[in-house]
């Protein structure tokens, strides 16, 4: 091929390349667009993108070691910054304050260079804390300690409140899905790994033959962890995936027992029992409740019996990259002007931040089903000292579009 000849064959190749689109990758963005619909003969379907199905599929812990191959940062356990030899569950000047009102304050400040898209992932991540415990991150104004929230080397954080300024790496590609960003915001509430916990040895057994001397580090055991007296939890937001640490493909390095099909690690955000700890830990009085399955059901306390005066409950609703639907089956509350004693209110989201969806009602009408635009939904559940009654029951399910009709 002579010199004009590969002249015109490079034009020809450029020409062509530049007249495909170049997609970006948002991948770490935490929060879910609007599912593609998909037309067929019978329904619109939801369909979720390649990002979602990725977040979903691929366990927290295994995102956050990924990110953190490329870390400059000394880091234990795979994504604990070393700055003592201590863990915030067992000291006594570690845990963040709580304020007389029982709100556990916790300041922060962002890295300037994250974009909206990162900042309302944050904040979404921040907002269930805030919907299912007594922690609440708020601006940082003049406070000594806070956390500094940036986009450093990796996924990482330090144990509990260090003093000053503390710093949690969420970094801008690869760290922006919301159960990363709360296992690194629960390190430094002050949580270990719940696989180092000091009674793990009855409820896993650690493969020592297929981790290296190199990782063998972090496994290790806590035997003067304080469990708080709560039950091991292998959906834990902390926890490890079976083969987290692997040298050998397909061989796990932790092994649930004595049922060891028992799934561990977590692929979505808190769990109930992360929830419990937190509020433990904390002297927090909350009534939540996660449920993170594709339908169930919930209900005041005592249904179909009266419910409790001065109750404040909530109920977040998480599925898996669909919408959801709720359904009321009873619905028995005090009547009051405007609704302004007990009533029930749905968002369309995590959090009371969140649109709203179902505004206070009471009464004894049914209200009519609710659907969300996105996985998650929030639903609470206030009473008054007066008069009570027999409360509420209704069914939730993950739902697909139906046909629109024909104009």
């Amino acid at each position: 091929m002579d010199l004009k000849m590969l002249l015109i064959f490079i034009t020809l190749l450029l020409h062509a390349a530049l007249g495909f689109p170049i997609q970006e990758n948002y991948e770490n963005s935490t929060t879910t667009a609007e599912p593609t619909e998909v037309t067929t003969q019978e329904d619109i379907y939801e369909s979720p993108s390649p990002t979602e199905t990725d977040s979903e599929d691929e366990l927290i812990f295994n995102r956050i070691l990924e990110v953190n191959k490329g870390s400059s940062q000394l880091l234990q356990e795979g994504d604990i910054a070393p700055q003592r030899t201590r863990s915030a569950i067992n000291c006594r000047h570690c845990n963040w304050p709580q304020s007389s009102d029982g709100i556990v304050r916790v300041p922060y400040v962002l890295d300037p260079t994250y974009e909206e898209g990162h900042i309302k992932g944050i904040h979404d991540a921040m907002a269930e804390f805030e919907t299912l415990t007594c922690i609440k991150f708020v601006k940082r104004k003049t406070e000594r300690d806070y956390i500094n929230i940036k986009s450093a080397d990796g996924c990482w954080s330090h144990y509990g409140k260090v003093g000053g300024g503390q710093t949690v790496s969420v970094m801008k590609g690869g760290c922006m899905w919301k159960g990363v960003i709360q296992h690194e915001l629960d390190h430094a509430l002050g949580f270990l790994h719940e696989h180092s916990r000091s009674d793990r040895d009855k409820h896993v057994k650690i493969m020592w033959e297929y981790i290296s001397p190199s990782d063998r580090p972090d496994f290790r055991k806590f035997e003067n962890s304080r469990n708080l007296g709560l039950p091991y939890d292998y959906s834990s937001v902390m926890h490890y995936g079976p083969y987290t640490f692997t040298n050998t493909t397909g061989k796990a390095t932790i092994v649930p027992i004595p049922d060891a099909s028992v799934p561990i690690g977590q692929r979505q955000g808190l769990s109930n029992l992360d929830v419990a700890k937190i509020n433990k830990l904390y002297n927090c009085s909350r009534c939540s409740t996660i449920l993170d399955t594709a339908s169930g059901s919930l209900r005041s306390a005592n249904h179909p019996r009266n419910y409790s005066d001065n109750t404040n409950c909530v109920w977040l609703i998480r599925t898996r990259s669909r919408k959801i639907s709720l359904h009321f089956e009873a619905f028995e509350l005090q009547k009051t002007r405007g609704c302004q004693g007990d009533y029930v209110k749905v968002y369309d989201g995590s959090s009371k931040s969140s649109a709203v969806l179902m505004d206070k009602t009471c009464g004894s009408k049914i209200p009519n089903d609710i659907v969300t635009s996105s996985n998650l939904m929030l639903v609470e559940f206030v009473t008054d000292g007066a008069d009570t009654a027999s409360g509420f029951q209704a069914t939730f399910t993950s739902v697909r579009i139906q046909r629109k009709p024909n104009n």
